[in-house]
């Protein structure tokens, strides 16, 4: 995909299967264009991750991705010396006698011994690829401080190699899920977007989409539904990833229109916490249900 309008772009992730509204086409269309990471931050479920993925589709590129965790360090992140690799290399030179120490040592800290992570490998890819760091709120902000030569210059230093760049920078999209709050010199690299839970039409059509077996019926009385459920007090509303798990799961026990005990019996793939399906029957489903058709009718 070559960026040259919002309205390409748009047209491109839909292509790959992503509803993308106007704001959010913008956003990776500028992103593009400018060669600048781009920052999503949103609930969980509402499409960041998969954006990635579809970007990747829509570039034919490949997708490069790198899990945030408690505890992440560049080891596992960016590179890693082979260390078993240059202890045999040790100990061939060590038996052939008269080795070079100094040279060995030398040699020992070359590409040949290198490990890549997502990362490096993403900067050393032979053609640009799509590099996610997904749910940077899960790392310590250590990783953070480290991610700012990357996102700035498309760059890492390897004390051992010195600076390796990027020869054509990799699309990069950062997500948060803000669990807690990014530091604003990673924001400052990035353009941001936040992705916020769609409309009642862009959620249908997304579902148009992503369950494409499901009755018109069902689809907008599974939409009116969960769109009531993110007015209620719950402690965690359900994303677009559920709605679509919640209308699939209804296709597989061949339903056709919503009715209260079908949604009693699915909860657990709508709502993932036992307060929320807790406080849900205490408001009693059937009312719930009911005020929801009347939106969809």
């Amino acid at each position: 995909m070559h960026a040259t309008s919002t309205e390409l772009v748009q047209q491109q992730l839909a292509a790959a299967g992503y509803v993308a509204d106007r704001r959010l086409s913008t956003a990776v269309f500028l992103a593009l264009s400018l060669n600048r990471p781009l920052f999503l931050e949103g609930e969980a479920g509402v499409g960041k991750t998969e954006l990635a993925k579809s970007l990747a589709t829509a570039l034919d590129s490949p997708l490069i991705r790198l899990q945030c965790y408690e505890g992440l360090d560049v080891s596992s992140a960016v590179y890693e010396w082979n260390v078993q690799k240059q202890m045999t290399a040790i100990r061939i030179a060590e038996a052939a006698g008269g080795a070079d120490k100094a040279k060995l040592t030398q040699d020992l800290f070359t590409a040949e011994y290198l490990i890549r992570r997502p990362i490096l490998q993403a900067l050393q890819a032979p053609s640009p690829p799509v590099l996610l760091i997904d749910e940077l709120d899960r790392a310590d902000e250590p990783f953070e401080a480290y991610l700012l030569e990357v996102l700035s210059d498309f760059q890492v230093s390897i004390p051992e190699l010195g600076v390796i760049r990027a020869t054509e920078p990799p699309v990069v999209v950062v997500t948060s899920n803000r669990t807690r709050e990014i530091h604003d010199a990673i924001k400052r690299r990035c353009l941001y977007h936040w992705v916020d839970y769609p409309s009642a039409e862009r959620e249908l059509e997304i579902l148009r989409v992503k369950a494409p077996g499901a009755a018109e019926n069902l689809s907008r009385e599974v939409v009116a539904f969960v769109q009531r459920l993110r007015k209620m007090d719950l402690y965690k509303a359900p994303g677009v990833a559920e709605t679509i798990d919640w209308t699939r799961a209804l296709l597989v026990l061949d339903a056709v229109s919503l009715d209260p005990e079908k949604i009693a019996e699915t909860l657990g793939v709508l709502l993932k916490y036992q307060d929320d399906i807790a406080r849900l029957a205490r408001e009693d489903i059937a009312a719930v249900l009911q005020d929801a058709k009347s939106i969809a009718a």
